[in-house]
């Protein structure tokens, strides 16, 4: 058994949440340089060197790449063999995100409630799912999620018989219903099976993989890049002014269903696709 101090969990997640909000993944700059390098439409592709300039500006002066820093969603991967000491985990994770969002000079954008919206003042409460595996090691997973890509995501109960066409149409009509209002390019993240809230949290996992990787099973994988082609066909284009670019990736996690249901989620990301990881 070892022990894991809450002290080290907060310091932890307060930098992830600063990490995250300042410096671009290095994968997503890579799709935005290789979008850039192949749009032909001159709008897009000002655009995306526009987008590459201000990632730029925000990793060189410590700045947030966008205003709405977002709301933090939290990963956590617990080793069975792992003892958290000092006080509680879930209270060591919204110390680091208030810390971090406090000293990080980064937007509160919660609420305490979603109806009587008074904000929190220190975007707290993190929206945390824990996940206990094997070995000693704790891993955590900080993702702020701006909510202008967020409101464009969907879920919707198809029918086994739609098969594989109705999750394609699904996929493509809600980026397409979306628009410009996620500002894209995007990152889509699919969940296709489980139940409806299983469905709901694959799509959310699926964007925080790297869009270096590919779905391990080579039918998703191709599914993947056939998805991509379509939805950059739809001719959103960077900022919805057109062009070759709507989407970076298309990234799906599948799950076991039941055999009355084929549950889908897609879960848009904006360009910046925030997330930052430590190992403790």
């Amino acid at each position: 058994m070892r022990d894991i101090d809450v002290s080290q969990i907060t310091q932890a997640v307060k930098k992830m949440c600063i990490d995250a909000n300042y410096y671009l993944n290095d994968d997503i700059r890579k799709r935005l340089e290789e979008s850039k390098s192949k749009e032909t439409y001159e709008t897009a592709k000002n655009i995306l060197d526009v987008i590459l300039k201000n990632a730029d500006i925000a990793r060189n002066e410590d700045r947030p790449i966008c205003q709405d820093t977002g709301m933090a969603v939290v990963f956590v991967e617990i080793g069975q063999e792992v003892h958290i000491v000092g006080g509680s985990i879930e209270d060591a994770i919204n110390e680091g995100v208030r810390q971090g969002y406090t000293e990080g000079y980064l937007r509160k954008s919660v609420v305490k409630d979603p109806l009587n919206r008074v904000n929190t003042g220190d975007n707290t409460p993190a929206v945390i799912y824990y996940f206990v595996v094997p070995g000693d090691k704790l891993k955590i997973t900080v993702a702020p999620k701006g909510f202008g890509s967020e409101n464009m995501s969907k879920i919707k109960m198809l029918k086994p018989a739609d098969g594989v066409e109705g999750v394609k149409d699904f996929i493509i009509q809600t980026v397409k219903e979306a628009g410009p209002n996620p500002c894209p390019p995007t990152v889509i993240g699919v969940g296709i099976g489980g139940t409806f809230d299983r469905a709901a949290l694959l799509a959310k996992k699926a964007i925080m993989r790297s869009t270096d990787v590919r779905n391990e099973d080579p039918y998703y994988a191709n599914l993947e890049k056939e998805l991509l082609d379509e939805i950059n066909k739809l001719g959103v284009g960077p900022q919805g002014f057109g062009g070759r670019t709507t989407a970076l990736a298309v990234n799906i996690e599948t799950y076991p269903t039941h055999i009355a249901g084929l549950p889908v989620a897609v879960n848009i990301n904006c360009h910046v696709t925030r997330h930052a990881e430590a190992i403790l």
